[in-house]
């Protein structure tokens, strides 16, 4: 029988109790998506996962990806993997009906995606970067290459990439150097330059790959301005045939984690002279284009990293109800037998700070999922509001579950002591690869003055004021309840002294520079993102009471008052800390920006 990696009873619970995505049956897109189709489609989820996914998760780190002799080779489970989520629709799931799609809302298509990220992200990755790359073809792409390249990117033959970092530009963007000169017209263009740690880059599981990527046009204006799109694949469809396109790979990187999941540095036009690349919609649009697949890489970020969280929980879990060792502290008699390690306190703080950090994550991250069909299915105010909230969100969506998930898994790791440091058991492996998901698609800081700096501000800060309203409901359903009412004070306590922090930090930027106003917006985005999760888990708890009401079974019993144990668990471990970042971010003391570099010695 396979071990558990993620609750499906949780993703059951937050679809339907928690934000009610039936709802979106009212918008005749998703009109097919009632309870029973929700359900079966967790279910064939799960199916594939237990089958082609979970199986491999470790020995694709013991059989790790290697480049040899010019070829990336990946362990065989992949390329089988990835044609079951091809074949199962998942690639093209969000599609319409008439493009061979499912019409699936990014809700529900989200929850599956944390049941294959939660079972083997190393494989799961590839599939939906490929959905990224297809989105942006689909989107801005001309008729050609729509009919050149979708069909093979949906069926899981090609994989797609995002091709931006090089060598001198990480998150710089403005400095990328990668050409493109046209040719015939700009019936194609000849590219030149290197990317660095692209993820999925080359592998033999697919017989071609398809890199969306960014690079200048010759004269284009320096700076962001200036960087168009451009579809590179590794071998060009020419009457018929692949025929190579100059893209080399020049070797994989040497992960620390995801040892599985390729990161490749290739080199574009470097033996023939011959890289062609076709423009995606107009010239000097690229950031803007791409701007569409990394957001939705952001918060695939965040689902990969609450995902491995969730499957480090469920290993540590498991190993706190069968290893015993210690006996209670009133319990002094050396003779009595030890009891299970669950059975310590302690033992049981670290399994709760698991259980709060990753389903509030998960819970955040399908909060977004629903905001993100709204804006982009629903009419009106209706979709323009859910939008500014997406907008708003995705920083701590994409943040919060990869900073607090590292401390999670740690966490899962010490519950297991020493043999958690050893590849005996997963955790060590949780934790290498969910370590990388705070440097994808932007690191912290990035996001952090994203917020701070931009988010926030945004229609003169009506995002700001929809979210309050959003906590506001969330708050007033909780107040008459005794359990709930005083954290539902906490938090909007909590929040009205955040928006007096944000107030003041406002003040500061008009009167010093940018880099004053900035200096700590990693710090911010960590008390903002605080705030956010504790509305998630009041949320929660408010549907676990409806839930406990009704009388349920002692398995759903459980499960609601664990709901609330860690709800309460966010609320007295979690929420305090906000105290003291708002002393740090309120502080006069400008630590960083007094430091200069001749003084880190």
């Amino acid at each position: 029988m396979l071990e558990q990696y993620i609750s499906s009873r949780n993703l059951h619970f937050m679809l339907h109790e928690v934000l009610d995505v039936t709802q979106l049956q009212k918008i005749e897109h998703f009109e097919a998506y009632d309870r029973e189709a929700i359900d079966m489609t967790l279910e064939a989820a799960k199916q594939i996962s237990d089958q082609y996914l979970f199986p491999f998760y470790r020995v694709m780190d013991k059989e790790k990806a290697r480049y040899e002799d010019g070829v990336v080779h990946v362990h065989p489970c992949m390329k089988p993997a990835i044609q079951a989520l091809a074949e199962g629709g998942w690639i093209n799931a969000h599609e319409d009906f008439e493009a061979g799609g499912q019409q699936m809302p990014y809700t529900v298509l989200n929850a599956a995606t944390l049941i294959f990220h939660a079972a083997n992200a190393n494989i799961a990755c590839n599939a939906f970067l490929t959905t990224g790359a297809a989105n942006l073809i689909r989107t801005f792409g001309s008729a050609a290459l729509n009919e050149t390249y979708i069909p093979q990117l949906y069926s899981g033959q090609w994989q797609g990439t995002m091709a931006m970092t090089e060598p001198q530009a990480g998150s710089s963007l403005s400095d990328l150097s990668s050409s493109a000169e046209p040719v015939n017209d700009g019936e194609y263009y000849t590219i030149k330059g290197q990317k660095i740690y692209i993820s999925g880059g080359d592998h033999n599981a697919v017989d071609n790959v398809v890199h969306l990527l960014l690079a200048r046009i010759k004269g284009a204006p320096a700076g962001t301005k200036g960087i168009s799109l451009f579809v590179v694949p590794k071998y060009r469809p020419e009457n018929g045939q692949l025929v190579f396109n100059d893209v080399t790979t020049a070797g994989i990187y040497g992960k620390m984690g995801q040892k599985g999941y390729v990161a490749a540095h290739l080199m574009l036009g470097e033996q023939q002279d011959d890289c062609r690349g076709y423009l995606v919609g107009q010239p000097n649009q690229g950031l803007r284009y791409m701007f569409q697949m990394m957001n939705e890489a952001r918060i695939g970020t965040g689902m990969v990293a609450a995902a491995t969280a969730s499957a480090a929980f469920y290993a540590s879990l498991k190993y706190a109800h069968e290893r015993p060792q210690g006996r209670h502290p009133s319990n002094k008699d050396s003779s009595q037998p030890p009891v299970l390690i669950i059975e310590h306190a302690d033992v049981r703080r670290m399994l709760l700070f698991q259980k709060a950090i990753t389903e509030g994550s998960i819970a955040l991250l399908l909060q977004c999922s629903l905001y993100g069909d709204l804006a982009h299915r629903a009419q009106g105010e209706e979709a323009s509001n859910a939008h500014l909230l997406l907008e708003l969100l995705t920083p701590i969506a994409k943040s919060y579950p990869s900073e607090m998930g590292v401390q999670s898994v740690s966490q899962g790791m010490q519950v297991l002591g020493g043999a958690g440091y050893t590849d005996d058991f997963p955790l060590e492996q949780h934790y290498r690869d969910i370590r990388v998901n705070s440097i994808y698609e932007g690191t912290t800081t990035i996001h952090g003055m994203d917020l701070l700096g931009r988010k926030l501000t945004m229609e003169n800060g009506k995002g700001l004021q929809l979210l309050s309203q959003e906590m506001q409901s969330v708050i007033e359903a909780a107040l008459p309840s005794a359990r709930l009412k005083p954290y539902a004070e906490q938090l909007m306590k909590t929040g009205a002294s955040l928006q007096e922090t944000t107030l003041n930090l406002f003040q500061l930027a008009r009167t010093e520079s940018p880099e004053v106003f900035l200096a700590d917006a990693t710090l911010y985005l960590e008390y903002f993102s605080t705030m956010i999760i504790a509305w998630m888990w009041l949320k929660q708890a408010v549907a676990a009471e409806k839930g406990l009401a009704q009388n349920p079974a002692q398995g759903d019993k459980n499960f609601y008052e664990g709901k609330l144990q860690a709800f309460s668990f966010f609320f007295e471990y979690e929420l305090p800390k906000m105290v003291g970042m708002k002393i740090r971010l309120n502080s006069q003391v400008r630590v960083t920006m007094d430091t200069t570099p001749d003084m880190l010695v």
